[in-house]
C-alpha cells in the first residue's frame, strides 16, 4: 500500500483501523483472528486495513511504528486512538463505534 492509498481510506467518513503487523510477530499473528471477527462484525461500516511494517517501512516510518501489532483507528483522516500489542475484540469495536 502507497502512502496515497493510506490517507485517502483514513480520510473517509467511515472509521478505519490500521493494524501495523510483522509476519514473525506472535502477538501479530494471534491479532488476526480477532481482526477477521471484528471483520465480520463491522461489515462494510468501517475499514480495516493490514500493513506489514517489513514490506512499508516509509509508513511505519510516517506513523513512528516501535512495536508491532500497533493498531490505529482513524476518522475523516485524524487520528483517534493507538495502542500497541495485542487487543481484544471488544476494545477494538468499541473504538470503531466511539464518536
Amino acid at each position: 500500500m502507497t502512502m496515497s492509498e493510506l490517507k485517502k481510506m483514513i480520510a473517509e467518513d467511515k472509521p478505519t483501523l490500521v493494524d501495523f503487523f510483522a509476519t514473525w510477530c506472535g502477538p501479530c499473528k494471534m491479532q488476526s483472528p480477532i481482526l477477521e471477527q471484528l471483520k465480520q462484525q463491522v461489515g462494510d461500516t468501517a475499514n480495516i486495513i493490514k500493513i506489514d511494517v517489513d514490506r512499508n517501512p516509509d509508513l511505519a516510518a510516517e506513523y513512528q511504528i516501535r512495536s508491532v501489532p500497533t493498531i490505529m483507528v482513524f476518522r475523516n483522516g485524524v487520528q483517534q486512538w493507538r495502542a500497541s500489542g495485542l487487543q481484544q475484540l471488544e476494545v477494538l469495536a468499541s473504538q470503531l463505534k466511539a464518536d
